[in-house]
């Protein structure tokens, strides 16, 4: 059995990136339970020294998404999308992402679009973040479900 993620999750992305930043501040907007805390790990402060200890260099962050929870534990490139689509509600995405069937495929997907996504954010792919992962209206903020603890 899996052991399930210990949240608020430290999620290190490229806010340079108009389609990462795009993706992760709509996902925040629905982030009811504060289980997301968002890094840019592009910005010129940045400090990897504390990551670096675990392995995780600010390269590794800028060439795939990664995750911490609050266990310690490292995420990495898909496995963060279910989490953090969880974590914003949007469980439906979350669980197309996490499947068995369908994740071998993103697995493979997901490296070409993180080494392509400056160009596909010229092309207006973060509009189709507000298409597939929409804020949650301010009236129906106290619908939305925490992730699991």
């Amino acid at each position: 059995m899996k052991t399930p993620l210990a949240y608020p999750l430290t999620v290190y992305y490229d806010a340079s990136c108009p389609l990462c930043r795009a993706e992760m501040e709509t996902l925040k907007s629905r982030d009811m339970a504060d289980a997301l805390h968002l890094v840019d790990c592009s910005a010129p402060t940045f400090d990897e020294r504390a990551t670096a200890a675990d392995g995780v260099t600010r390269a590794h962050m800028m060439a795939r998404i990664h995750a911490r929870d609050n266990a310690g534990r490292w995420l990495r490139g898909m496995d963060v999308f279910a989490a953090v689509y969880a974590a914003a509600g949007l469980h439906a995405l979350a669980r197309i992402y996490a499947s068995r069937l369908l994740r071998p495929l993103f697995d493979r997907l997901y490296p070409w679009i993180a080494d392509h996504r400056q160009a596909l954010s010229r092309f207006g792919l973060p509009r189709l973040v507000a298409l597939l992962a929409p804020n949650a209206p301010a009236s129906c903020r106290h619908c939305a479900r925490p992730p699991p603890r």
